[in-house]
């Protein structure tokens, strides 16, 4: 299990427009999850320990940003071949079973996280309501295990600063998680 960094945010660059199925039966596209004040894309799965780290801390902090015009979706990329813990039909459960207050759908051609450039879970794009990328970095300092729970909040932080002036922080501290796990072609 490959540990990765995201890469420094490119300011501005565009949201790439997409159309996956949830775990609720629906189809979700960008202009379906887009809030008033920007979007928050999330690429992460059911199995990662940094994930797991910091879920109850995503469902926090979306849960208030939707309070800022800040709409959200959580992708999942992983090819379930190797890890049948990400499987759509785990998805459906772990999205249950957390009351997830956002959409999660599976990406299984795996296009969009390649056209995102996405390299690991968790990782962030967050953007203005123009859908410019302004945030590409951590949720706070938690790793495998999750950060005090008095740890600043980055990921928070940033996107109220997006919504509320259409910037993301110039300095941003990258995401660290594990490697997408890619369909071998």
């Amino acid at each position: 299990m490959a540990s990765l960094e995201t890469p420094v945010c490119d300011f501005g660059w565009k949201a790439v427009d997409f159309d996956l199925p949830g775990v609720d039966g629906k189809r979700y596209n960008l202009a379906s999850v887009k809030g008033e004040n920007g979007l928050l894309v999330m690429f992460i799965c059911n199995h990662c320990p940094y994930v797991k780290a910091i879920r109850d801390r995503i469902i926090r902090d979306v849960k208030e940003l939707a309070g800022y015009g800040i709409g959200t979706i959580a992708i999942m990329s992983n090819d379930p071949a190797d890890y049948p813990e990400d499987s759509f039909e785990n998805m459906v459960k772990v999205a249950r079973e957390y009351a997830y207050p956002f959409p999660y759908v599976q990406d299984e051609t795996q296009q969009i996280a390649k056209a995102y450039g996405a390299v690991c879970t968790p990782d962030f794009f967050g953007f203005n309501n123009r859908l410019e990328l302004q945030y590409r970095g951590r949720m706070d300092a938690s790793r495998k295990e999750a950060a005090p729970a008095d740890a600043h909040r980055d990921l928070f932080e940033a996107m109220v600063q997006v919504a509320e002036t259409g910037r993301g922080p110039e300095a941003q501290i990258p995401s660290i998680g594990c490697s997408i796990k890619w369909r071998e072609d």
